[in-house]
């Protein structure tokens, strides 16, 4: 369905501009010579990764459409949201690192003089059509064009939730430096992006942008945006480092050993934001679950807990999963506290320095519905005399 062209501008509507275009030529001749690229498509670090439900998609739908569980997947009331503004990015961060959680996995990164722009996302749906599909559950916290000058946009993956076109194509006439993995660059050319704008880079493979130093890593996950999935576009984490400061961007992926190689030739990091949402027992090889985004944060440290600070991403903003929607933050509240890892849970919205964090206020709750044992306290309150916890 992906190459087919019809006849007609009424169903030419069946495949729309949003699926983007396969790799072809000279693209497509470089993925062929990627080391990573075997039997027709692009393989995963660890083996093979379950990239649809496991089971039956009957047993899956059961799941997902639940009429008793699937309210515990929205939040109850207006999720709060930090209104952005000019003066709060307009002053140069006092550490030289600011990073801004704008919802999903697109973040704002100020390191040392440069603006970085994570997954962009500002579309209010995450799919190919604009009256269907994953709607926001908050609004942006600012628009696009008040964001200001963005030095690099850095994509993880081609997924509609990473990689959105409107978003995409307003940015396109900017002077923005696009760095994406192999094959992502056909669908920016797509939409509007000049060539001469884009790193389109394999993993282990490294581009320079005035003062950083942006490294695509391995991920395990898996790509597509049309009917069918080619497995043609890559994948990737991202690891972003100027002579001050390192932060590295997990993208979309399941849990796996490389994470330590990465930690070791590119770390430690000032700040690690790691997905940490959307995960299922359907599909455990291409997403994790917050005690596995904190061992993940870990590997990346060499070990150390006390290293940098970890960011949740890729939750919040879209129902995607059969988790309840405020599940992936009071995981992380133990899962981190457990492992004594800084956690960083700004609301969306609201810019913070790593190295000067505020403690954890877990704001989710204001619209989530407590569990009839109520909410563990926050923050912990200490032991009773006997050693006994209380939270």
């Amino acid at each position: 369905m992906a190459g087919f062209r019809f006849p007609s501008s009424g169903l030419r509507a069946l495949r729309p501009e949003a699926f983007g275009v396969d790799p072809s030529g000279e693209r497509m001749a470089r993925i062929r010579r990627s080391p990573h690229f075997k039997d027709g498509v692009f393989q995963n670090p660890g083996g093979e990764a379950r990239t649809r439900p496991s089971g039956s998609m009957l047993e899956f739908a059961k799941v997902f459409f639940d009429k008793d569980t699937r309210p515990r997947r929205t939040p109850k009331g207006t999720v709060p949201v930090h209104p952005t503004t000019y003066a709060d990015l307009a002053k140069p961060p006092a550490t030289g690192l600011r990073l801004t959680w704008m919802g999903h996995s697109s973040i704002l990164a100020e390191i040392d003089g440069h603006r970085v722009l994570f997954d962009p996302v500002w579309g209010e749906r995450c799919s190919p059509f604009p009256f269907a599909g994953p709607k926001r559950l908050h609004p942006v916290p600012l628009p696009l064009a008040a964001l200001g000058p963005v030095d690099v946009v850095v994509i993880s993956h081609d997924h509609y939730d990473h990689l959105d076109m409107p978003t995409i194509k307003a940015l396109a006439d900017t002077d923005t430096v696009f760095a994406v993995p192999l094959g992502v660059g056909g669908h920016l050319e797509h939409w509007g992006v000049s060539a001469d704008r884009l790193r389109e880079l394999d993993w282990h493979e490294a581009t320079k942008v005035g003062g950083l130093t942006l490294t695509a890593t391995p991920a395990r996950h898996f790509c597509g945006r049309g009917l069918r999935n080619t497995q043609h576009t890559l994948w990737a984490s991202w690891t972003v480092a100027s002579d001050e400061h390192r932060i590295y961007h997990s993208g979309d992926t399941g849990y796996f050993d490389g994470f330590k190689e990465i930690g070791a030739e590119h770390g430690p990091f000032d700040a690690t934001m790691i997905q940490v949402g959307a995960y299922s027992d359907f599909w455990p090889d291409i997403h994790m679950t917050p005690d596995e985004g904190v061992r993940a944060h870990l590997d990346l440290q060499g070990g150390d807990p006390t290293a940098g600070v970890m960011l949740p991403i890729h939750w919040g903003t879209f129902n995607l999963a059969p988790h309840p929607w405020a599940e992936p933050g009071e995981w992380m509240l133990r899962a981190t506290r457990k492992a004594g890892v800084t956690m960083a849970a700004p609301p969306c919205g609201e810019p913070f320095e790593p190295a000067s964090l505020a403690p954890v206020t877990p704001w989710w709750r204001e619209v989530t519905e407590a569990p009839a044992e109520g909410w563990p306290a926050w923050p912990p309150v200490a032991p009773a005399p006997d050693g006994t916890p209380v939270s």
